[in-house]
């Protein structure tokens, strides 16, 4: 006996709150996928390249898990099926408990958020540049997005392993004694102009400060760090909305297997 009335209308909430899951769960394997596959992502520079990488895989695996139990959530509505039901319900409460304490922690150590960026930035300029394919690919972004040039500006590149600065040894060079002449990235040319005359002052390593006219010259730290900052921001409302989504799935799902039972009950 098929549930009606208000039980009817509680099945079919069910169905769309999966239907939601669905696309939400599909979108998070899209997305883990094109960052696993374009390093060019800005949140990229919050961490380390492994523990980027890491997270990207867990994204890809939750995505996964939640496209699943949207589909024991949508067969459990259709049959009425009680077993599946509880089974939808106690994996999407795993599914809730994972991300409230995944929430939990990133809130607890946002304030850390702008030393990491920091760090980051000023690591990938000056020893990962030319050297990790993947970070050369994403400051190369970041420089022409923000029409920037280094972290806190050109005179990076000076002392960065780009220009075949001894870093090891870095720390025990008087800044008198660099090299005043260096070179910067061609993603440090202005927009519009072209490849020929951008070219012409990186081949000649002309000194930065001349160079004015044709390279950005605010750092890209200071500009990376507000924008992801705002972006975090985004992902706590957006967060916080699923969440809101995955109670109301698991209220939904509780009381259909209480109807189910009642109807069972009521049967026999």
């Amino acid at each position: 006996m098929s549930l009606t009335g208000c039980c009817g209308i509680v099945k079919y909430l069910v169905i769309l709150v999966n239907l939601l899951f669905w696309i939400i769960g599909f979108a998070l394997v899209l997305l883990s996928i094109w960052m696993l596959t374009d390093p060019t992502f800005l949140i990229s520079m919050t961490q380390n390249e492994n523990n980027y990488f890491i997270g990207l895989y867990i994204l890809l695996v939750v995505g996964g898990l939640i496209v699943t139990v949207a589909f024991l959530g949508c067969c459990g509505a259709f049959k009425e099926s009680e077993y599946m039901l509880f089974s939808f319900f106690s994996c999407l409460l795993i599914v809730l408990v994972a991300e409230v304490a995944a929430g939990t922690w990133a809130y607890r150590n946002s304030s850390k958020l702008d030393t990491y960026v920091r760090t980051a930035v000023k690591e990938a300029v000056q020893d990962e540049y030319s050297v990790v394919a993947t970070r050369t690919a994403t400051v190369d972004s970041i420089q022409k997005y923000f029409r920037c040039c280094g972290a806190e500006g050109p005179n990076d590149w000076q002392s960065s392993v780009y220009n075949h600065a001894d870093r090891s040894s870095f720390v025990n060079i008087a800044i008198s004694k660099l090299n005043v002449v260096y070179k910067v990235p061609e993603s440090c040319c202005v927009e519009g102009l072209s490849t020929e005359e951008c070219n012409s002052f990186r081949s000649k390593g002309l000194i930065t400060s001349i160079a004015t006219p044709v390279i950005y010259t605010d750092g890209c730290m200071e500009k990376l760090v507000k924008e992801i900052t705002k972006n975090i921001k985004l992902v706590y409302i957006i967060g916080a909305g699923v969440v809101g989504i995955e109670i109301l799935a698991l209220t939904f799902a509780l009381l259909m297997c209480c109807a189910i039972r009642r109807n069972d009950n009521y049967k026999n």
